[in-house]
């Protein structure tokens, strides 16, 4: 039986789910031959949130999450095989994100961690686990992420046209992607909050885990006072390389930043932070071309409002979604993990150090094998 297939395992900030994609990496496009999305468990859920905040009893809590976090992403690799009836000896691995649990590249001795035991993963499936892509490029002197921007060029890059790639998900990330003729580095970084404050602010104010194509958005009026002081935080500003995460934008620095505000509706709140979000990628991506071609891909892509006040913005961009590349935006960075794990497999770089400030390229990823 021939092995063909890698599997790309996702769970990001937006902590909405566990993304699972069977990949074959036989053509130079990724084909993507089947998906799996995997609801996180309310106590396992409620688990992470708690330990990606400051708090007590942290250690017992990280272990068991990181066993249970694990089980959770192989419950979703089986699923996913069974889905596309294909066995698991036909897989050369998978490739596991983990799920971020902090992530703190600019301390003295910077680090990130993402749990979801690799070795759990393989005794559940079977298959040879391939894991802990971030820690060599912070070894390295690199933010660790965003790690992306590898597979955008890889993928998306052509001869004579520049693109833009944007990644909406908890977190905003943004490539840009010179043609290839220019011979010119690709720049990427994080940008701010994606999801993450319009989807706590939901769930504070309406119990909902997000604002559906941002229809609450869009019911209320921007303040500009409050925008502009969201705005005033110093990450907005620093140069890249950057990165960024829970450990700034949470729940935690949203009530402090709003507490003045009290009198404002909750809709025109949800209004305020959806512009947070979309000022803060606009203005960088104006900052590295004033036009040209953006894709958007990860959760934001199928947000209405976030789409049509990103176009608004940025009006010399033609705004469009991954789709239009050939993969669908809620699979790219399933399937960029996937191809961390063949880079791993065929030993060859996966990391961009003009991307996340490390000293050189390396291959990234650990090996932990199912025998």
């Amino acid at each position: 039986m021939n092995k063909d297939y890698y599997i790309g395992l996702m769970s990001g900030t937006s902590m909405d789910g566990v993304d699972a994609v069977l990949v074959d990496f036989n053509e130079r496009q990724p084909k993507l031959v089947a998906k799996h999305s995997e609801t996180i468990p309310k106590h396992t859920l409620n688990g992470l949130q708690r330990l990606c905040l400051p708090g007590n009893d942290e250690i017992n809590l990280l272990g068991q999450l990181d066993r249970s976090v694990g089980q959770l992403f192989a419950t979703a690799v089986n699923a996913l095989l069974a889905k596309a009836a294909v066995e698991k000896e036909q897989v050369i691995a998978i490739g596991s994100h983990g799920q971020t649990v902090r992530h703190m590249p600019n301390l003295d001795m910077g680090f990130t961690l993402q749990i979801g035991d690799p070795n759990t993963i393989a005794v559940a499936t079977g298959i040879d686990v391939i894991a802990d892509f971030r820690r060599k490029d912070i070894a390295l002197g690199g933010q660790g992420a965003p790690l992306v921007p590898a597979f955008h060029q890889e993928i998306f890059a052509t001869t004579d046209t520049p693109k833009v790639i944007l990644n909406i998900g908890g977190i905003s990330n943004i490539t840009y992607l010179p043609a290839v003729k220019d011979n010119q580095e690709v720049i990427g970084f994080d940008t701010g909050p994606g999801n993450t404050l319009i989807d706590a602010w939901c769930q504070q104010a309406l119990q909902q885990p997000y604002d559906k194509d941002g229809t609450w958005a869009a019911s209320g009026s921007t303040d500009e006072k409050l925008l502009k002081h969201l705005l005033s935080h110093s990450y907005f500003s620093q140069a890249f390389p950057k990165s960024t995460g829970r450990e700034l934008f949470n729940q935690a620095w949203l009530e402090q930043q709003t507490a003045a505000f009290g009198y404002l509706n909750e809709a025109d709140i949800q209004s305020t932070l959806l512009d947070v979000t979309c000022h803060s990628i606009a203005k960088d991506t104006l900052a590295l071309s004033d036009s040209g071609e953006l894709f958007v891909c990860g959760g934001g892509a199928f947000n209405g409002e976030m789409m049509r006040r990103l176009a608004k913005l940025l009006p010399r961009y033609t705004l469009s979604t991954t789709s239009k590349l050939g993969i669908d935006p809620q699979w790219v960075e399933g399937i960029a993990f996937a191809w961390l794990a063949m880079r791993f497999h065929t030993r060859q770089s996966g990391n961009l150090p003009a991307v996340t400030g490390a000293s050189r390229k390396a291959v990234l990823g650990s090996l932990f094998p199912a025998a």
